[in-house]
């Protein structure tokens, strides 16, 4: 164990009285939130796979992310701050002006017949209209359902069918890197699609980007749905005060991204949610009143709506919502521009963003063009950081790294280093430690727990889960059940496969449905990933598991060269394969390399190995809706002509001896 970890004396606590005083830590914690009933308990649990957090407790999460604060005497603090470096405008509301839109949004949605548990489908980018929104839904009782702007019709409809939302709330359209997506015809057809009027979208309200054309007024003639200006109903409404909720009440439905089946809508609740927030901005993330927190995601995603919306308005904080990319808006200095621009404190970011900055600007020369001695963490999820990129950025930044663990299921993170209670060690390629709530398990196919340090299987959560984590699937609790509780009983599975070491630190491989089995052999895409992301050039890599007549599976490498670097790729390939016999020998079967521009990834950053593997293998494949960019498909199959296929390894013959110990010929 290393001295670190000795001393963790204050995280050991904490953990420990959390498992052991389970009660009394979260009603502790729950003292962190302003709530209309105080709960008298912390949890209730009714089956073995059914309990509810801080049951009796009513609240409000727009009251506490803003109301709270001005009757505090911080109405004049900044609350957001709008960076779009698509339009190059920039812009901050106090907490008082962010409460004042709020509720005036709130009462325009009124106006339009929401009350307390419909749903208000938000199709927006990155606007400061998307965090309004949402508030105001969570104000008057509306269950938001975020989707990412963008998606095509069909994708959207089929959330517009689950939902069943009374309103739609959108804009002209999203900027990206050279063009400008319309929103407003893909809504049209996303409605058409459900049935026109049958499809209960009653109203369409719409702000207008002057950059992009569309407005409420060129559907005047739809009979279907009311098409309203933003500010025209927003500047006629009256103000909405906050309504107080039922702690299990549903505060959002928000879709998960999987590529194959219907999307399952992760109901998160308001009391629960609003403690592990608070929680966790204060003890993970070291953020409190006065900080600036700039986390580089989407509202559309899990880490938008907890780490740019919620967590940090709860915690007194000034949030930053960021239009634009790592890279080319303008150049990869963009985040240390908006860190010395802001002061921040901490960064929230996803390793692929990482990764894209490293490729384009390997020395960091724009690093040193900013000041960012503001700069304490810099944490990341989403997918996992590979040894070399951590390095890379720690020696860069001179911060802890905190590469950490949460699902869009769990809300906020499984496994992360506690920088607010204890500045642990940080290890490359781990997520660190479990966080109160969650009691994190290894276990085998059959279920059975795996102690062994190193010993690797399938990543799996002890019920019940942590508040904050999710109540159930919209529209079916039977499909919750089945998709996470039914595998192993008592355990939520993560889907997720990895291990611990012997200081109990996690480490997260990559997802059971990756695991690669060669002759046998269960090798993890993410172990390979790492040795290939050694060699100096290759600036990312994704390993996928290829069908094979003799073996089952093998192992096939796809890597993008970093910026600068010019390298025969024969000759690359032939380098990446000897690294891989090198450090894990010739069990992983590696013999196959493309070398590609892109990865194909999600808009989240995870990289679409399944899809991949359908592809090299003939198979029948769906591009996902979540995809970044369709044309990265097209690419990855005209560079399948120009992989490099190494020698398979040869076989020989070992001798057998007889009974009498002579050899056999």
């Amino acid at each position: 164990m290393s001295d670190d970890l000795q001393t963790a004396a204050p995280y050991r606590e904490l953990r420990d009285r959390s498992q052991n005083e389970r009660e009394s830590f979260w009603l502790d914690a729950a003292e962190g939130i302003d709530w209309e009933v105080a709960p008298a308990s912390a949890l209730e649990v009714t089956s073995d796979t059914e309990w509810r957090w801080f049951p009796g407790g009513e609240l409000n999460l727009s009251y506490n992310a803003l109301d709270r604060h001005i009757e505090a005497g911080r109405g004049d603090a900044t609350a957001l701050i709008y960076d779009s470096a698509m339009t190059g405008t920039q812009a901050r509301f106090s907490y008082t002006e962010l409460r004042d839109q709020v509720s005036r949004f709130a009462g325009a949605l009124r106006a339009q017949g929401v009350e307390r548990g419909d749903r208000v489908l938000i199709y927006l980018p990155m606007i400061p209209q998307a965090a309004i929104a949402m508030l105001a839904c969570a104000r008057i009782g509306a269950i938001h359902s975020v989707v990412f702007g963008g998606f095509a019709a069909t994708e959207l409809a089929v959330r517009v069918k689950d939902a069943s939302p009374k309103v739609i709330v959108t804009c002209s359209g999203g900027l990206e890197p050279g063009r400008a997506v319309e929103y407003l015809p893909i809504i049209s057809r996303a409605i058409e699609l459900c049935g026109g009027a049958e499809s209960g979208v009653a109203s369409v309200i719409v702000q207008e980007r002057t950059l992009i054309p569309g407005s409420a007024a060129d559907y005047a003639d739809d009979t279907r749905t009311r098409w309203l200006d933003w500010t025209t109903i927003q500047d006629a409404a009256e103000p909405a005060d906050p309504v107080a909720m039922k702690s299990e009440d549903p505060l959002y439905v928000l879709y998960t991204s999987g590529t194959t089946g219907s999307p399952k809508g992760v109901v998160r609740d308001n009391g629960g949610y609003a403690v592990a927030l608070s929680w966790s901005m204060k003890h993970i993330y070291d953020i409190g009143v006065g900080d600036t927190m700039f986390t580089a995601s989407d509202v559309g995603w899990v880490v938008g709506h907890s780490y740019i919306v919620y967590g940090p308005l709860i915690a007194g904080a000034t949030t930053i919502m960021f239009e634009g990319k790592p890279i080319g808006t303008p150049d990869a200095g963009t985040f240390w521009r908006i860190i010395e621009d802001y002061r921040v404190k901490t960064m929230f970011t996803a390793p692929t963003a990482l990764r894209a900055i490293r490729r384009e600007d390997p020395e960091l020369t724009h690093l040193a063009e900013h000041d960012v001695s503001s700069l304490r963490a810099l944490f990341l999820a989403g997918e996992r950081t590979d040894p070399e990129t951590w390095h890379w950025i720690k020696d860069g930044l001179g911060v802890p790294i905190v590469d950490h663990w949460w699902q869009t299921e769990t809300g906020w993170a499984i496994c992360a280093i506690p920088l607010g209670i204890q500045a642990l060690e940080q290890k490359a390629g781990s997520t660190a430690l479990p966080m109160p709530g969650y009691d994190v398990h290894i276990l085998d196919s059959k279920g059975r727990r795996l102690t062994e340090p190193g010993a690797e299987g399938n990543i799996a959560l002890k019920l019940p889960l942590a508040p904050g984590n999710l109540l159930e699937i919209w529209g079916s609790r039977q499909r919750f059940v089945d998709s996470y509780l039914t595998a192993f009983p008592g355990y939520y599975a993560t889907g997720d496969a990895g291990h611990f070491d012997q200081d109990g630190y996690l480490f997260v491989m990559g997802r059971t449905d990756d695991v690669i089995n060669v002759a046998g052999h269960r090798l993890s895409t993410g172990s390979l990933e790492e040795i290939l992301t050694q060699h100096d050039v290759v600036a990312e890599a994704a390993v996928i598991g290829v069908a094979d007549p003799l073996k089952g599976q093998r192992a096939a490498g796809f890597v993008t060269i970093k910026h600068g670097h010019d390298i025969d790729h024969d000759r690359l390939a032939t380098e990446l394969i000897k690294l891989v016999r090198d450090h894990l020998g010739p069990v992983a079967s590696f013999r196959d390399v493309t070398v590609l521009d892109r990865l194909p990834k999600t808009r989240s950053g995870k990289i679409l190995r399944k899809t991949m593997r359908q592809i090299v293998d003939g198979e029948e494949y769906k591009i996902p809706a979540t995809i970044e960019d369709a044309t990265v498909i097209t690419d990855l199959i005209a560079a399948l002509d120009t992989t490099y296929h190494g020698p398979a390894t040869t076989a020989i013959t070992v001798p057998q001896k007889s009974k009498k110990g002579k050899k056999r010929g």
